[in-house]
């Protein structure tokens, strides 16, 4: 329903005994305080719809795959093998990496990997749940949680790899590596933010996906995964001012060497992390009304 050309939004209203939904034409910016007091209750109200959602997924994930978790290592064997082979024949030249050339290229590019399954998820959730989001209400916060909770799950069958890597290459480990894992949250809700602020847009353009996959492609060109951080030149000057690139090294030098080479462009870069992803939260929060309302029409 519209009223004077403005969409109406619910408020909830709540008691002892009933719990109903109250649709006004006012908007909900008016009362920012209200807008992220019920953004909170959804959000704890989503987890378990969000396990149940993420569980469906996962199952449909391996079930339906011949190979299973083969595929979680493929790509980084597959990059660690051709890159190695590339700088072997001198037809590309990486430069000394702090690690063994095939453990640096595959250790990164599991990174790069839970990256990017966090930037797509938001939008491949959202595009997925379609006819659910016309015909139910729910809290869109379950598809987005669902997703998270994927994308740590398939980091978690990828460390089987990364022990690999440590063993056969017989890598030190450093007692910094038990602070790895928050450089790694930090750099999964990078993803987040991203795939949150297309996430309506995905809904409604399947270009949107598509898009992602050129983007990607040449952003990981542009992220020291198969190279290390080049010391000079205009190719320097894009790789540092690429917020990826201080969130991923410093996952990769906590876990590995010990030695974080960029401190302050990892706090930088976590501080817009952490203020864009409640933006993208507030934007795609307003915005799934109007989407839910245009797959309607």
């Amino acid at each position: 329903m519209k009223k004077w050309g403005r969409q109406l939004q619910p408020t909830q209203v709540t008691s002892r005994s009933l719990s109903r939904v109250v649709y006004t034409s006012e908007s909900r910016l008016r009362q920012p305080v209200q807008l992220f007091k019920q953004m909170g209750r959804d959000l704890l109200g989503s987890r378990e719809l969000a396990w149940q959602l993420m569980v469906r997924d996962i199952n449909a994930q391996y079930r339906q795959s011949f190979l299973g978790i083969f595929w979680a290592f493929a790509p980084p064997i597959v990059a660690a093998i051709g890159f190695t082979l590339a700088s072997n024949a001198n037809i590309v030249n990486v430069g000394e990496t702090e690690l063994p050339y095939p453990a640096y290229v595959m250790f990164s590019m599991t990174l790069w990997q839970t990256f990017t399954e966090a930037l797509n998820g938001p939008v491949q959730a959202v595009a997925a749940a379609k006819q659910m989001l016309a015909r139910i209400n729910f809290p869109r916060e379950a598809l987005i949680l669902a997703k998270l909770g994927e994308v740590f799950f398939n980091f978690a069958i990828k460390l089987i790899l990364i022990v690999a890597l440590f063993l056969w290459f017989r890598m030190p480990v450093s007692w910094t590596a038990i602070l790895a894992p928050v450089a790694l949250i930090h750099l999964v809700m990078l993803g987040t933010f991203f795939g949150l602020l297309m996430a309506p847009l995905g809904a409604l353009y399947s270009d949107i996906s598509k898009g992602l996959t050129l983007i990607t492609g040449f952003w990981l060109f542009l992220t020291p995964v198969v190279y290390p951080l080049p010391s000079g030149g205009g190719l320097a000057t894009l790789v540092q001012l690429n917020p990826v690139t201080p969130l991923l090294v410093t996952t990769r030098e906590l876990a590995t060497t010990g030695v974080v080479s960029n401190p302050y462009g990892f706090w930088l870069a976590s501080l817009i992390t952490i203020v864009g992803l409640l933006l993208a939260w507030l934007v795609y929060r307003l915005a799934m009304p109007f989407v839910v309302e245009r797959m309607s029409s």
